[in-house]
């Protein structure tokens, strides 16, 4: 009886407080409601004082940014709908329990938004990046960078320009100024680079500027929005804004900078290769010269790493060598990595030859420098590399490269061979890249919030080069900022490549019928206005095999496409207007469908004739169904993703031997373990499973996510008697709403994995042995460190 007392006396307060609920459930919502505007009022009032506090160059706190993302978070979870009648006892119970716990968070988070010590930092954040260190060689270019730095130092000296031929060493001189600045002197808060370029675009400008000036503002669609916004945030800040090679003068104003005086202590120092366009801007003009003989020597035996002038063989022709690189630091860096490779003296004799003979007819010393160039770039003995740079050229001037996204286009022109693996040819891809950079025929840059090492670049002389050889088979207007399609007289028939990326085409013509046979490549991505291709385009490019569409807003492809018959390359991803496309039949010998991003609505008809596919990305938006029998006929897939609202077969997915990158999802775990089990010994490059529903995709690209496993809902861990099996090379492993488990140790197979970096549990309500989890922890611990 006592038992029972005590059992009685722990329900009846329980009871009560659950009546309660119910019988308060219409005030308890009230109260929410009442406390939600009170809230809501208050996050408005804040983010504006934030925001514009934020445009005056101050640092943002990070209490104030969480307490923002939190009060978004709860904002979902308060829309409790209608009021259930009040015979709805359990309903209204609920109701009335969840409105009452959500008013004490909304409380706690309107008094949390009390902030009266500020919402940003007083002092302005120090704005700057340290630049890789470079061979500054000679007196010459020591001279030239003390001059600048004299020349910022003084109160009377605004504007600074640097002129100079291409390839003189002007932007080496001002990374080494850069540096200085971040490192030895607090005379400026904020030290701001930014690459300007040919195409003189105020609003890119702009938007660089805001970039790095942190402001986090959204990008900025017009001059005079981007100008007043760049004012704000520049007028009490004493900066030095470099602008690297500048072509054109611009007005200050127009963008949204300052002029400099001796009053705000700001400076402008740009580089150019016009002494007009210094004139122009009202700078200082500091000229570049050229290195002495001296100089020139000093850094070709830098770059050749040992003394060839001693070497008594050599000597006379690495001379003559050294002549012809008429004391241009890019063309002495460039000769010098071309000729360190070559040992005997018939080598260099050949190679001085074959220099001089190229260098015949060019009598300004810039164009010397332009057959410099292209003697390294014919120079390099693999013609691989040779079409790597070209393809590199496609690209627009000064573009940052993702190297991924580059060798995924080597493979896809061709220029990788196919080989045994998708690995083997990324690996391929990274060492063509690597001794290019090596050449100094591309540049590693770094960019914002990305690690180093995954961006690279031409120099625009390089590329000017480059277009140059290729010339007259390729095609290159890429983010000219283009508006208008290039009539029929702009397509040669001998036309090879054409690049029309990043620009802002949104029409071409419904009479646009180029006549170019040979043309094999076709690049339209990032016109984002583009809506509609007309079918006329490609009536005459029937040798078309690359074609990419990608990050356009076409809504339909004309019906030529399919009928490109040897198309090897078809590109849409992002095009997000993108709800059908037709039959792929006639397209047998496609090797790469990409319809990442659109919102098509069924898988296209013919798939299963594509038999050549390697690449199939059907990571769409919107729920589509796999039909039974297609994916085994895709034999030769390497890459398969599909969105998380797609289910496969595990039945299917095993008799795919190639696979190596997959991101899917099995209905259970009996199709999750079968195609483990089919692996044998064979390991996947990259993967990322879901198993059991889902209501939501992950927003990542499969390369950067590793090797991962998801259990969701329903996953049935304990019943049926399927055991789960776990690759044992995963790497994370999310367990998200499976009730039915109590414990990691009903996982036996976590003690056979041996790379597991992570485990997340969430909303797994019957976990009730957590302890059981560092014990197994020490199990795979001990297992490794044996």
């Amino acid at each position: 009886m006592e038992m029972l007392g005590s059992i009685v006396g722990n329900i009846v307060p329980s009871v009560g407080k659950y009546w309660n609920y119910h019988k308060e459930a219409d005030q308890h919502v009230k109260n929410l409601k009442r406390k939600w505007e009170l809230l809501e009022s208050q996050k408005d009032d804040i983010k504006t004082k934030f925001y514009s506090e934020l445009r005056q160059g101050k640092k943002p706190k990070q209490e104030v940014k969480l307490w923002l993302q939190n009060v978004e978070t709860i904002k979902g979870d308060i829309d409790i709908g209608q009021e259930p009648a009040r015979w709805m006892f359990l309903l209204r119970m609920q109701k009335g329990e969840f409105a009452f716990k959500k008013t004490k968070e909304v409380e706690e988070l309107y008094q949390a938004g009390d902030f009266t010590d500020g919402l940003v930092l007083d002092l302005p954040e120090c704005i700057g990046k340290m630049m890789p260190p470079s061979t500054l060689v000679g007196k010459t270019a020591q001279r030239t960078k003390k001059e600048i730095i004299v020349c910022l130092l003084d109160n009377n000296v605004g504007k600074i320009g640097v002129y100079g031929m291409g390839g003189i060493g002007k932007t080496t001189v001002m990374k080494e100024v850069n540096n200085f600045l971040l490192n030895e002197s607090d005379k400026f808060e904020s030290v701001i680079w930014v690459t300007v370029s040919k195409d003189n675009d105020i609003i890119k400008l702009q938007n660089e500027i805001a970039c790095k000036l942190k402001l986090g503002l959204p990008k900025f669609e017009d001059e005079i929005t981007g100008a007043a916004e760049l004012y704000t945030a520049l007028k009490d800040r004493r900066y030095v804004l470099i602008l690297d090679d500048l072509w054109e003068t611009f007005a200050l104003e127009k963008v949204g900078i300052p002029e400099p005086t001796s009053a705000n202590e700001c400076k402008i120092v740009l580089t150019t290769r016009d002494l007009d366009v210094c004139r122009g801007m009202s700078c200082k003009d500091i000229k570049m010269e050229s290195l002495s003989k001296e100089e020139a020597r000093e850094l070709f035996l830098h770059k050749m790493e040992y003394d060839v002038f001693n070497t008594p063989y050599l000597k006379a022709i690495a001379e003559d060598v050294l002549q012809t690189c008429a004391r241009l630091p890019l063309a002495i860096v460039t000769i010098a990595g071309s000729f360190k490779r070559l040992i005997h003296n018939y080598e260099w004799r050949d190679a001085l030859e074959q220099l001089r003979t190229s260098l015949k007819g060019f009598d300004s010393i810039e164009k010397q420098v332009h057959e410099v160039l292209k003697f390294s770039y014919e120079r390099l003995k693999e013609e691989k590399l040779k079409q790597c740079l070209l393809h590199c050229a496609l690209y627009p001037e000064d573009f940052k490269i993702y190297k991924e996204e580059l060798i995924e286009h080597l493979i896809d022109e061709g220029i990788i061979e196919r080989m045994k693996s998708r690995q083997a040819e990324f690996d391929r891809g990274y060492s063509m890249l690597s001794k290019l950079e090596n050449a100094c025929l591309l540049e590693g840059v770094t960019e914002k919030y990305y690690e180093e090492g995954i961006f690279v670049k031409m120099h625009d002389l390089v590329r000017d080069m480059v277009l140059q050889v290729a010339s007259p088979e390729f095609m290159v207007e890429g983010h000219l900022r283009l508006e208008d399609f290039p009539d029929e007289g702009n397509w040669r028939e001998n036309l090879v490549k054409a690049s029309l990326m990043y620009n802002k085409i949104s029409r071409i013509p419904s009479n646009v019928s180029p006549m170019c046979p040979s043309l094999s490549t076709l690049l339209l991505q990032g016109n984002k206005s583009l809506k509609n291709v007309p079918d006329s385009l490609f009536e005459h490019l029937h040798g078309l095999k690359f074609l990419d569409l990608s990050y356009t807003d076409i809504e339909s492809l004309p019906n030529s496409v399919f009928s490109l018959e040897n198309l090897n390359i078809l590109s849409l991803r992002g095009c997000c207007y993108l709800k059908h496309v037709s039959s792929l039949a006639k397209l047998t010998t496609l090797r790469k469908l990409d319809l990442g991003g659109t919102l098509i609505t069924e898988v296209p008809d013919g798939l299963e004739m594509l038999v050549n596919l390697t690449y199939l990305n059907l990571d769409v938006g919107s729920p589509i169904i796999m039909p039974l029998g297609i994916l085994p006929k895709l034999s030769h897939l390497q890459y398969l993703r599909f969105s998380c609202k797609v289910t496969v077969k595990g039945e299917e997915t095993e008799k795919l031997k190639k696979l190596e990158n997959v991101w899917v999802r099995f209905d259970d775990l009996y199709e999750f373990c079968s195609f483990i089990r089919s692996l044998e010994k064979r390991r996947l490059a990259c993967y990322q499973i879901q198993v059991g529903e889902s209501e939501e995709d992950v927003d990542r690209d499969i390369q950067d996510v590793g090797k991962g496993v998801i259990l969701e809902r329903e996953c049935n861990l304990r019943r049926g008697g399927e055991s789960l099996v776990l690759p044992e090379d995963v790497e994370s492993l999310d367990i998200v709403e499976c009730d039915d488990l109590t414990s990691l140790c009903d996982v036996p197979s976590l003690k056979q994995v041996s790379e597991l970096k992570k485990i997340r549990l969430s909303h797994c309500k019957e976990i009730e042995h957590v302890l059981c989890f560092l014990l197994l922890l020490l199990t795979i611990l001990f297992k490794l460190s044996r």
